[in-house]
């Protein structure tokens, strides 16, 4: 039997996991249906796309720090593509 509603947990971990890759269409259908009625599992999808988004411009940031910045560039690169990926 398939269930469009998933609990609490499982959307968190939905949110996270559609962070790094897409989900199905069940998941998304069952997501989209719990965070229009959970205004706590939405508040936290928009915490975890703002940190996301921090981290990004973080990595940007990181591009432009002079080569006199502690991390070496090699570092700073490996840094900004690990924040790059999905």
């Amino acid at each position: 039997m398939v269930t469009w509603m998933f609990n609490c947990r499982e959307v968190t971990r939905l949110v996270s996991e559609s962070l790094d890759r897409r989900l199905g269409l069940h998941q998304r259908i069952g997501l989209r249906m719990h965070l229009w009625m959970c205004r706590f599992c939405s508040e936290s999808k928009r915490q975890m796309l703002s940190i996301r988004e921090a981290m990004r411009s973080y990595a940007e940031h990181l591009e432009k720090v002079e080569s006199s910045a502690p991390l070496s560039a090699a570092v700073r690169s490996r840094i900004k593509e690990a924040l790059k990926q999905k």
